[in-house]
């Protein structure tokens, strides 16, 4: 299982990449194998502000759809018009071109509370 050493990770499997006061937000390789081929991700919260833990999205797999909640609070600045055109680039590439979000954290200090690589290794054992 992929799991990059230069993000950070949620229990609810989702991922950041920090830049400054903005984060990059996706869900992880394990969360996109779980879920299987996804046709359609809906993210209606573009220019809302939301706390850590909040829902931002959904995503729909051929079999399931799956809350995606907000690793870290602040205002969702954009959706990835990537996966808007085509949903299935995040099982190709989670980490990179399958990025859901971009986020302008109100509260970097929050990124010290999610999983390292090596904690989310061993949380998904």
């Amino acid at each position: 299982m992929n799991v990059p050493a230069n993000l950070k990770y949620s229990n609810d499997h989702e991922w950041c990449r920090i830049e400054g006061d903005v984060a990059y937000v996706g869900i992880t390789d394990f969360a996109q194998s779980q879920l299987g081929d996804i046709v359609f991700v809906d993210v209606p919260t573009v220019g809302e502000t939301l706390a850590a833990g909040e829902v931002f999205g959904s995503i729909e797999a051929v079999k399931t759809v799956s809350d995606a909640f907000i690793p870290v609070s602040g205002e969702v600045l954009e959706f990835n018009p990537a996966v808007d055109a085509d949903p299935s680039i995040v099982n190709k590439d989670a980490y990179g071109e399958g990025w859901l979000i971009k986020v302008k954290m109100s509260n970097p200090a929050e990124c010290d509370a999610l999983l390292s690589d090596a904690q989310y290794k061993e949380l998904i054992g």
